[in-house]
């Protein structure tokens, strides 16, 4: 099967699903992808199926990525991440507006266009949103930050990543000052709704779980 841009998309999404360990299931995949069950199944039996596999797949125990797979996967997103990169650097894009245009854009792209974004862009280790960008050589470094709703009270931090490509999200944590590389520090957590206090830029906010579970912090020491 030639490497379509479904099946990039495809790859991708299984990637996101499963960084945390576990298996990525259908139902899961049809709402990232917005297609049918049914869809999920017929696409992923058939990657199971190429040579080289680029799943695993299992009736009631999900999908994950074989070698193959994870780099075609990882192919994708450093394309992505660099388009985004190049896209906020180099033409003045916010980073609420980026997402859907690298979404056209990373499947088109040569591979010499990306050796020379990359290049221009002074090899960047991280997009907009902070997330990692793959080398040229489709490895990916480590991640141990952790979500600003795991955070202790009266802890400092700094926002390493934002986890959504939500633009409403991320014009509002603009105004808030919560990017990354910026200094945070934790207050008291309601005991009820998990609302956190965050002083950012001297300012206090009050955030709740659905905000702070998608900025990821780096404890101070």
């Amino acid at each position: 099967m030639k490497s379509s841009k479904s099946v990039q998309d495809y790859l991708k999404r299984v990637y996101e699903l499963t960084e945390g360990g576990a298996p990525a299931n259908t139902n899961d995949l049809a709402r990232e992808l917005n297609v049918k069950p049914a869809s999920v199944t017929g696409m992923i039996q058939k990657l199971a199926a190429q040579k080289p596999p680029l799943v695993q797949y299992q009736k009631h125990q999900g999908v994950t990525l074989t070698p193959s797979g994870r780099r075609a996967a990882l192919e994708v997103i450093r394309h992505h991440r660099l388009l985004e990169t190049w896209l906020v650097q180099t033409l003045g894009y916010a980073w609420d507006e980026v997402h859907e245009e690298a979404e056209r854009l990373e499947h088109v792209i040569s591979e010499d266009l990306e050796r020379r974004i990359d290049a221009a862009l002074g090899h960047p280790t991280h997009d907009p949103h902070g997330d990692p960008i793959p080398s040229a050589d489709l490895k990916i470094p480590p991640d141990d930050s952790i979500p600003l709703s795991a955070l202790k009270s009266n802890r400092s931090a700094v926002v390493q990543r934002v986890a959504s490509q939500d633009a409403a999200l991320l014009r509002h944590l603009d105004q808030l000052g919560l990017v990354p590389g910026v200094q945070i520090a934790a207050g008291e957590r309601s005991p009820f709704d998990n609302n956190l206090v965050v002083v950012v830029k001297k300012k206090t906010r009050v955030l709740g779980l659905s905000v702070t579970s998608k900025i990821f912090v780096k404890e101070n020491n």
